[in-house]
């Protein structure tokens, strides 16, 4: 489904547009459907968020640099349900510490797309091997709590 819409700049750095509500309806899919965006020629995963009576999809860093876009542009957007499995890469010393310690692993397994994500990005953006090793630590000691987020 294709419509137009602004990127909107929400707080200092994060960005997103609005949906249409009759988008959403025409997906199918509930209020909160994960989606492919394509701007530009360029395509990306994503979830439509409900907040409240409105319905948004965030636009990264990396998508904005991707799709060419900036907070202010007014694009065509295309809409299409993702219904490929999304599967999180955990990288290899994460992993190796989940192996380790079976209550985090079982909690991690039990995630979210999205909450997995929420674990994995900072690690493996992490530049410095100390700094990488110390979030290792930090996501382990949180799924052994519990915490999705």
């Amino acid at each position: 489904m294709k419509f137009r819409a602004a990127i909107r700049l929400a707080g200092k750095t994060a960005t997103g547009f609005e949906v249409p509500p009759e988008v959403v309806d025409g997906l199918g899919a509930g209020k909160k459907p994960p989606v492919r965006v394509t701007i530009n020629g360029k395509t990306y995963r994503s979830t439509i968020a409900s907040r409240g009576e409105r319905y948004m999809v965030g636009v990264s860093a990396e998508n904005r640099q991707l799709t060419g876009v900036a907070a202010g542009d007014e694009v065509e957007i295309e809409l299409t349900l993702d219904t490929e499995p999304r599967e999180v890469t955990v990288p290899p010393d994460l992993a190796d510490a989940l192996t380790a310690d079976t209550e985090a692993k079982r909690f991690f397994e039990g995630l979210t797309f999205s909450q997995k994500q929420w674990y994995v990005l900072p690690i493996s953006q992490a530049r410095k091997t100390d700094t990488r090793a110390r979030r290792v630590v930090k996501a382990i000691a949180m799924l052994r709590e519990g915490r999705k987020r």
